[in-house]
């Protein structure tokens, strides 16, 4: 257990748990042992922990319909005049009556400004070539944009939210009145206060609660940290403050004196490799700690080689890990249980490289599977 240096699992509450999970079990026996998350899945679990309360996505979820507004409301429709059961057709005359309230409208308002600041951090995330460093600033600045969505956002969105109704022919209350009930129920509270405290600080500050649980400041620290012994453009990420704090979270690994000898070596280090023709054409850190082998660099600057194993063993999931076991279950099905490892491997690269194939032309392909032995016929 002393050996351990990151942990990588899903993000269910009895392996990540903060209190009684197997991340927070491991930590008691070594502090070293830190847990990095995938960020692409961490962010989907973000997004779907409000879709699964009260809202309009939960009542049409619970109807399995997984199509587009306007076909969900024509199978409603649908369903309410020629529901074979009365019971159908009264759960569909609900939710469309549900459609055209205003609670309705301020969520699916309220879900899309949430998706709309979460866009451009879940497009980052699900590229193959995922830039670590620039992955944990979008982080830190998504954060920051729902914090002040939080803050400043409810006239703006409010102000959408009865310009749609306007526009639709959907009723508008009075903000001051007080709210009543979809059973028509005369609440003590305003419009206002149901709408702003009720929904939409509840909304927010769950969204951010969990956003804050998901990315926890030490994942994403670690991720930064990790960015500056990338080789990239001539270690143009190489910040030496960070490496210190680096080395700082791994208090097993380094002590005093070894700290105060890493300061002297990351300057050296630094000036001697930026300046090495060599070393200022490297892919990542890999490549770097390799390269360092051969060279026998790793003697000459043990402490930085010995940051350099620590984070090549640091378990980063990115988006393409999570894609290939989504895969295996379309693949490896009941008619294809007996499917051997070589054969799995390939159909997995052709289903999950799809834009790689693309570019591979269907003759060629039927040139090179003619060739490989005598046929009977010519394809």
């Amino acid at each position: 257990m002393s050996q351990v240096r990151g942990q990588g699992y899903d993000g269910e509450s009895n392996m990540r748990g903060a209190f009684n999970g197997l991340k927070a079990l491991i930590l008691q026996y070594n502090g070293s042992a830190h847990y990095v998350h995938c960020f692409a899945h961490q962010l989907q679990l973000v997004i779907v922990v409000h879709v699964k309360d009260k809202t309009c996505y939960g009542k049409v979820k619970e109807k399995g319909c997984k199509c587009q507004l306007e076909m969900v409301c024509h199978v409603l429709a649908y369903v309410e005049e020629e529901g074979s059961a009365l019971s159908n057709q009264n759960q569909a005359f609900g939710i469309l009556k549900y459609f055209k309230t205003l609670d309705f409208v301020f969520y699916l308002h309220l879900i899309y400004e949430i998706l709309h600041l979460t866009n451009v951090l879940s497009k980052h995330l699900q590229k193959k070539d995922q830039d670590i460093v620039e992955a944990a600033s979008l982080v830190r600045g998504t954060m920051d944009a729902l914090k002040s969505l939080r803050d400043t956002g409810f006239a703006k969105l409010l102000s959408k939210v009865l310009s749609f109704c306007q526009k639709h022919d959907i009723n508008i209350v009075e903000m001051m009145d007080n709210f009543v009930t979809s059973r028509g129920r005369k609440t003590k509270v305003t419009n206002q206060f149901h709408f702003e405290v009720e929904i939409f600080n509840t909304v927010m500050d769950m969204q951010i609660i969990e956003f804050g649980y998901r990315f926890s400041e030490l994942s994403t620290q670690l991720l930064e940290y990790m960015g500056a012994l990338s080789p990239c453009d001539s270690f143009a990420k190489f910040t030496k403050t960070k490496l210190l704090k680096l080395s700082e979270l791994y208090i097993k690994d380094f002590d005093d004196a070894e700290r105060m000898q890493l300061v002297g070596e990351l300057e050296i280090y630094y000036h001697a490799l930026y300046k090495d023709d060599r070393f200022t054409s490297l892919q990542g850190i890999s490549d770097l700690s390799r390269l360092m082998v051969v060279k026998g660099k790793h003697q000459s600057y043990p402490m930085v080689y010995r940051l350099l194993k620590l984070v090549l063993v640091l378990p980063v999931a990115t988006a393409t890990v999570e894609r290939c076991f989504s895969v295996m279950k379309f693949l490896k099905m009941n008619l294809c249980n007996k499917i051997g490892d070589d054969f799995l491997n390939d159909a997995m690269i052709s289903y999950v490289e799809k834009e790689a194939l693309m570019k591979v032309k269907i003759e060629d392909v039927m040139d090179w599977f003619q060739k490989m032995c005598t046929r009977r016929c010519q394809i």
